[in-house]
């Protein structure tokens, strides 16, 4: 594993921009870094998906424990209202994509080590499936990359439409102001379209219920199946979220509302309760006496980074701001990242190993400091020869 430098492309911003990216750069310098990529060995790149699957499998073991246990469901987070909800989802299996970003720590040597899993609304998926693979084909046409998260995605759309409502899907998301949530779903939405699923958007505030507590999107239309990015925890602690509990079958989630027990910090410490010393784990618990003199804290739930912190032989390193609570916290095990960036610079790398319908599907490299949040860099990799 290298960090290697790149001449960027002349003009790059353009050609990010077609593929989509328009949120490559701000004030404060560029998201979207081809000025350096990542090199693995074939060997490495095997590591990396090994890993995904192996840990999807922990995942499913864990959604089975956590489902047939209320104190688990309240301390991965979800609400009480939600419990038989999430247990009944569990139970069903309704038809989904199955698909999420694990985020490791790794360095070259020794197994990659869970950070997170990021399955409910997961982002750089444009960035990972498009434009780093036109990234390749300019600069390094020779190479391969780990990289068939696009491909992955339309068989499982595929997979799943026989079972979709007349064939049709609604896509929703939030009107963000840096349209990284509206041109995520709407690359969703075109893969949905290529799979031959047929398509409606709404925004996540046009979506309404009806005095029979059905879901309607903006024309009154029925939404029978729903793709949104948008979380369930914010969701299900809404108004909204608490109308649509006595008639939520009538819609088809995509994904469903059991990823509440996966997309939190909780499970962390559940899958070290049942899997320890995992090659592939760190050590995660509740107690901040048993973290020792070396762990990241993180609340149970948080996105994006936020409300971390980093402690080192006892000293806070490393502490990033945000709006999330600490009242409840994971405390895991801190993983020695490595800084590959020049002299000066902060480039510790996380990995972002895809996984579609259980089979390794992609990888997309973030960097920054100790902590990995919303603006950290992505940079793009490629497979040695």
């Amino acid at each position: 594993m290298k960090r290697l430098a790149v001449q960027p492309r002349e003009n790059w911003q353009a050609a990010v921009e077609e593929q989509g990216l328009i949120w490559h750069s701000d004030a404060d310098g560029a998201y979207w870094d081809e000025s350096a990529c990542y090199s693995f060995t074939l060997a490495e790149i095997e590591a990396i998906e090994a890993a995904a699957e192996e840990v999807q499998s922990l995942y499913r073991q864990a959604g089975d424990k956590i489902a047939g246990d209320e104190r688990l469901l309240s301390l991965c987070g979800i609400p009480s209202a939600y419990h038989d909800a999430v247990r009944q989802a569990w139970q069903r299996q309704d038809p989904m994509l199955d698909y999420g970003r694990f985020d490791f720590g790794y360095n070259g040597s020794g197994p990659p080590k869970l950070f997170e899993f990021n399955c409910d609304t997961p982002t750089s998926m444009l960035e990972t499936a498009i434009v780093q693979w036109d990234w390749k084909e300019d600069r390094f046409p020779q190479r391969d990359q780990l990289n068939s998260l696009h491909e992955k995605l339309v068989a499982r759309w595929r997979t799943i439409l026989p079972r979709l409502p007349g064939g049709r899907a609604w896509f929703t998301h939030v009107d963000d102001e840096a349209h990284e949530d509206t041109i995520t779903t709407t690359y969703m939405r075109e893969i949905a379209m290529e799979a031959g699923c047929e398509t409606q958007g709404v925004l996540i505030d046009q979506i309404g219920i009806d005095a029979q507590g059905r879901i309607l999107d903006q024309d009154d239309y029925l939404i029978t199946a729903l793709f949104k990015l948008y979380p369930w925890e914010w969701m299900a602690v809404e108004d909204f979220g608490e109308k649509i509990l006595p008639r939520i079958t009538d819609t088809l989630w995509i994904e469903p509302v059991w990823k509440m027990m996966w997309s939190n910090k909780a499970v962390l410490a559940v899958l070290w309760d049942m899997f320890p010393g995992h090659p592939n784990l760190l050590p995660a618990t509740f107690d901040a006496h048993k973290a020792g003199k070396d762990y990241v804290s993180k609340p149970v739930l948080a996105r994006e980074g936020a409300n971390v912190e980093v402690v080192a032989d006892g000293r806070v390193v490393a502490r990033s701001q945000g709006n999330y609570s600490r009242a409840r916290l994971v405390y895991q095990e801190r993983y020695p990242l490595r800084d590959f960036g020049p002299v000066g610079g902060k480039a510790y790398p996380v990995l972002g190993a895809w996984i579609v319908g259980g089979e390794a599907a992609g990888l997309g490299i973030r960097e920054d400091g100790l902590i990995t949040a919303n603006r950290s860099r992505f940079i793009p990799h490629i497979i040695e020869d």
